[in-house]
């Protein structure tokens, strides 16, 4: 298959027509009834107050649609979503004892439909490995115990401290235009119990997702709590970059022989105007060598903050040199397609 198939004439906003064949209706089809599942019982660490839920979560799917995302149990809890340009994932209760923890993975694709499903069960069922390149892309994003692609950790007493992998989620919804989520987080510190729901949405044609968390302390809102937004620089690879305003966060490296950047744009309540958004560095685990990029702001006086993430890879032939990235990273601070009036003035 071409590999030029994710190509556009426009880098922020990729065209959001598309022509799916009949048997990728099929797979899509087949896809949706799998989404209808409960979380498998796994062993918890009880002093860290995690519980996988036991009721089935509501979901609704367009097959139709070049968005997709679902639970997947059959890999270990992973939580797996994708438009036309990019995917992720997020790690869940079975990897909870592990080292994984709250940070989001990227699989890097270069083709426009969605393959989700399609890597997945290819690893499952022919031993084909979503490491390695089949012409579509690849999973080669080391994440590890860091906060990968733009997941987020509170910030206490100078240390960034991670929610750890997800409980539950709830709430799918896939339709043309947006698909959404919850993933819900809790963990124990110092006798507090920190919990966060963080509401996922992605649209067609671009390249970050958009967070929107609610982040509550022992069941009440957690007004003016410092947090973190983090990306990986794999042991100081990537070249780290900052916006002029402190509202984005950028990351560039070669990985594999290919250019990949990374982001993360700050919501518009959740801007450069706060004291605490600056940028710093620091190590999440005791390997003082892997700092990761970090972006420190704090959640409004309900307790809700809210940002977006995302990549883009040069290999997909749209986003192919560093310079590239930072302007998309700007324009889309400046010109945010997530809201309605496309600006992110109030």
């Amino acid at each position: 298959m071409s590999n030029n198939s994710n190509k556009s004439t426009s880098p922020l906003l990729h065209s959001k027509k598309h022509a799916l064949n009949s048997k990728l209706k099929t797979v899509m089809s087949a896809a949706a009834l799998s989404l209808v599942c409960t979380l498998s019982a796994c062993t918890q660490n009880t002093s860290k107050t995690a519980k996988a839920s036991t009721s089935t979560p509501s979901v609704s799917t367009d097959s139709n649609s070049v968005l997709f995302a679902r639970h997947v149990p059959e890999r270990s809890d992973d939580f797996a979503w994708e438009n036309d340009l990019v995917a992720f994932r997020a790690y869940g209760p079975a990897l909870r004892q592990g080292a994984e923890n709250a940070g989001t993975d990227c699989w890097l694709k270069r083709v426009n439909y969605p393959i989700i499903n399609k890597w997945y069960q290819q690893a499952l069922e022919q031993g084909l490995s979503y490491h390695q390149d089949h012409g579509e892309g690849l999973d080669n994003y080391h994440v590890g115990a860091s906060l990968g692609c733009g997941a987020s950790a509170l910030w206490l007493k100078g240390k960034a401290e991670p929610l750890e992998t997800w409980t539950h989620w709830s709430d799918l919804q896939i339709g043309q235009q947006q698909l959404s989520f919850v993933l819900h987080y809790q963990r124990e510190i110092n006798g507090k119990l920190y919990q966060e729901q963080k509401t996922i949405s992605l649209r067609p044609g671009v390249r970050l997702f958009r967070v929107q968390s609610q982040f509550l302390i022992d069941g009440k809102p957690a007004s003016n709590l410092a947090l973190v937004t983090g990306l990986s620089t794999h042991y100081g690879k990537a070249e780290v970059k900052i916006g002029k305003d402190n509202n984005w966060l950028a990351t560039w490296e070669e990985l594999d022989g290919s250019g990949l950047g990374t982001g993360i744009v700050l919501g518009k309540n959740n801007s450069s105007e706060k004291p605490k958004a600056k940028a710093l560095t620091q190590a999440l685990t005791s390997d003082v060598n892997d700092p990761q990029a970090l972006l420190l702001s704090q959640t409004d006086e309900h307790g809700r903050f809210e940002y977006f993430a995302g990549y883009g890879w040069q290999k997909a032939e749209q986003i192919t040199n560093k310079e590239q990235w930072l302007n998309y990273l700007k324009q889309f601070s400046e010109t945010n397609p997530y809201y309605p009036d496309s600006s992110t003035s109030d």
